[in-house]
This record gives C-alpha cells, sequence and structure tokens, in this order.
C-alpha cells in the first residue's frame, strides 16, 4: 500500500506565472503526478525542475527535515512553500511518518551531530570542575544525562556516525532512521553512495516498502533507477511522463560509456 495518490497542480493567480518558481518549463506544463507504486523515481538533467518538484511537495506535505533547517519557516524553501499552496494532495491513507532528505542536508545533520557531541563531552568536564571535592558519586549522578545522551546517539547509529566514511555514516542513518509506514522523499540520495552501497541502500528501500513505506526519489543513479516495479518519471521531454528503465537517457548513455570508454574518451 502506498500512502499519497496524486498530486495535482492549478495555477489561476496570473501575475505569478511569470514568475519563479511558477516560471519554470516544468510547471507550466505540469498538471500532476500519479503515485501508482510504492516507488516513484523523478529522472532529468541537470535543472529540469526535480528539486523544485520534490521540495514543493514535501512542504505541501509538511514533512520533517534531517538538516538544521526548517521547512516550515526557512527562507531557503520560500519559493516551495509558495508554489505548495497550488498543489493539492490526494491520499489514500495520511501518514505523519517520514521525512524529506536532501543528499547537502546529511552534511549538516553530521555537523550538528559533532556539535551535540563536542558540546556534551565538555559539559562532563564542566561538571568534574564544578563538582571539584564532591564525592564521586555526586560527579557521577550530575554526569548521568550527558553520559546517556551520548550512549542513546552511539547506540542509534550503531557507534559514532560522524566518525565513518560517508557512505557509511549515511546508510547507517537510513537504518536507523527508517521506520515502517512512512513517507520518504529524498532528494539525491546516491550521491555519498559506491555503487555497492547503492545497491545496499536499495535492499533498504525494500525492506521498507514491505513495511508498508512509500518512496518519491529524484536521482541520476542508474543503479536507483532500476528498483523493480518503480513507476519512473522523465523530466526531460515536458509534459512529464512516464517512462520505462532502458529509454532513459542516461541509461543509454552509460551503458554506451561501458561498453565503449574508449570511444568517448578519445573526445577530450
Amino acid at each position: 500500500m502506498f500512502h499519497l495518490k496524486e498530486v495535482s497542480y492549478s495555477n489561476k493567480n496570473h501575475r505569478l506565472l511569470d514568475v519563479y518558481p511558477f516560471n519554470i518549463p516544468l510547471m507550466k506544463s505540469f498538471t500532476k503526478i500519479t503515485f501508482d507504486s510504492p516507488i516513484t523515481i523523478l529522472v532529468g538533467e541537470n535543472g529540469t525542475g526535480k528539486s523544485t518538484l520534490l521540495e514543493a511537495i514535501a512542504c505541501a506535505i509538511g514533512s520533517i527535515t534531517i538538516g538544521d533547517m526548517d521547512i516550515n519557516i526557512d527562507r531557503e524553501f520560500e519559493y516551495a512553500r509558495t508554489l505548495a499552496k497550488y498543489l493539492k494532495l490526494l491520499w489514500t491513507i495520511k501518514t505523519n511518518k517520514g521525512f524529506f532528505l536532501r543528499a547537502e542536508d546529511f552534511i549538516n545533520y553530521l555537523r550538528k551531530l559533532h556539535t551535540i557531541r563536542t558540546d556534551m563531552i565538555q559539559e562532563m568536564v564542566d561538571v568534574d570542575n564544578r563538582f571539584d571535592g564532591r564525592s564521586q558519586y555526586a560527579r557521577n549522578l550530575a554526569k548521568m544525562p550527558y553520559a546517556n545522551s551520548l550512549y542513546q546517539m552511539k547506540n542509534m547509529y550503531n557507534g559514532d556516525l560522524e566518525r565513518k566514511s560517508h557512505g557509511e555514516s549515511f546508510l547507517e542513518f537510513f537504518s536507523a532512521r527508517f521506520v515502517p509506514n512512512g513517507l520518504y522523499i529524498l532528494d539525491e540520495p546516491e550521491t555519498p553512495l559506491s555503487p555497492m552501497n547503492q545497491f545496499a541502500f536499495m535492499a533498504m528501500l525494500k525492506e521498507m516498502i514491505n513495511q508498508n513505506s512509500q518512496f518519491i526519489i529524484a536521482t541520476h543513479s542508474p543503479i536507483i533507477m532500476a528498483y523493480p516495479g518503480a513507476t519512473i518519471y522523465d523530466l526531460n521531454d515536458l509534459p512529464i511522463k512516464k517512462t520505462n528503465y532502458m529509454d532513459i537517457e542516461s541509461v543509454k548513455f552509460f551503458k554506451s560509456f561501458l561498453n565503449n570508454p574508449e570511444g568517448f574518451l578519445r573526445y577530450l
């Protein structure tokens, strides 16, 4: 089962038609997108509007983010929130679980974790200074909230997330944060992942789909695009339309390149 069935768009405010993001080619031709499988994938070259559409859908849903930004108030999402006002969502069963993730937000999240961890460690040092001359029991009691928080952070991510490689920490994050019955909107999640880890990521997607989760993903990865049964929308030719995996231009390019890299590289 999938939660979100359709997103439709109608803009009768003619004053906005020549204003970003309403004036981009995608939105000039966009009427609706339907979700008829647990995974919907948006493909297209840079600048086709994949991220714009994803951000607006996330704002319309009220998705949480995993970075430092609040999608409901942060100025970076101002255009997306404006566009979201003209989107209509059709649900099967609405869910409040899940999140919106852009690859760059994960870096901010790691920095936030590092800051929190550093601050709590410093607080424990400060406890020793403030409790100088007091019993060890009193010191341990004062440190307990910080020690418990550090333990929970380490236990949640199977170790210190920010001390692992970027790809490893990314997979650990998803493993810890995916919950059943969620709606996840992901913008280029392949960015920190090697090809092998992209395949491991797909295995996570399968596990969560088996637990009634839904995914809307914008990606350039031919590996993630190949997820069995995914609905793929091509944003290169407008209006957007469903397409088959082997008809995706980037898949054709990768296949041709891998079959004959010398034929491409001789033009460099």
